[in-house]
């Protein structure tokens, strides 16, 4: 659980630190969608030579940004054995009973289990180069259209940035509760599911008081200090954009219309 690094950030003064919120945003649902273009090997290689050159450009160890990627193993491992086990075209690898393995279906899973690590990597890299109150300023500053519908937008930025700050703070949370339950006795990690399931109890209902008690503590202070809303409110830090930002738009768009071209030129995969 230590391992989840959504809304970790990492202070550094790295091209990506520097990068104006907004662009950066946008830019990693661009990414998002750009690792779901490639049908073939050479575009899948395009879109990990891509994030590992921004994992270079943001200066944070690499052990660092592999450590996101541990929590979601169990889902890659998932995700590649009903590829293996569910794809029956191309050549049989292995045949025993009920159970066909192919070459396609090998093939699908490696590239369904890269695409799942490089939409993990690249979502990291967001909260690991963005402070969480940078983070609220930007959404607003996408969502302010909204505004017209009457949508309360820095309401709902504010809600979305503090329950994503709140992450890490409920993991090591979990990790004392955890703790003080296996200093007390209780077998957590043997027996049957069920036996499981009953043993998770001792742990859920404390975390959720302490959940309850630190939003009661939370809603407190931010009463004592007068917070109204964003009516009328001003920024300490005023965001600009900057040519290296349009610059790094116009190389994410380049990247994403030649995985585009990829897919007419070469054979796909999938």
């Amino acid at each position: 659980m230590r391992d989840i690094a959504l809304g970790q950030y990492f202070p550094g003064n790295s091209f990506l630190h520097r990068m104006d919120p907004r662009v950066k945003m946008v830019l990693t649902f661009l990414y998002i969608f750009a690792v779901f273009i490639p049908r073939n090997w050479v575009g899948l290689c395009g879109a990990v030579a891509f994030l590992a050159i921004a994992v270079l450009l943001s200066k944070l160890p690499v052990k660092l940004v592999l450590k996101s990627i541990k929590p979601v193993i169990p889902l890659v491992l998932i995700t590649s054995a009903l590829n293996i086990f569910y794809v029956s075209e191309g050549t049989a690898v292995f045949e025993w009973w009920v159970i066909h393995i192919t070459t396609k279906g090998l093939i699908t899973a490696s590239f369904i289990a890269i695409r799942i690590i490089c939409l993990i990597a690249g979502s990291s890299l967001l909260t690991y180069t963005t402070s969480p109150t940078t983070l609220t300023d930007a959404l607003e500053r996408l969502l302010s259209p909204l505004k017209i519908v009457r949508l309360d937008v820095h309401e709902l930025a504010m809600m979305m940035t503090i329950a994503l700050r709140f992450i890490p703070t409920l993991i090591e949370e979990t990790d004392k509760i955890m703790s003080a339950q296996k200093a007390r006795g209780a077998d957590l990690e043997s027996g049957g599911p069920m036996q499981r399931i009953r043993a998770l109890v001792p742990i859920v209902v404390p975390l959720f008081v302490s959940s309850f008690r630190r939003a009661s503590d939370l809603a407190t202070a931010m009463e004592c200090r007068c917070y109204r809303g964003g009516m009328g409110r001003t920024r300490m830090k005023q965001m600009k954009m900057r040519a290296a930002d349009i610059l790094s738009a116009a190389v994410v768009l380049a990247v994403i219309a030649a995985l585009f071209a990829l897919n007419f030129f070469i054979r796909p995969v999938l």
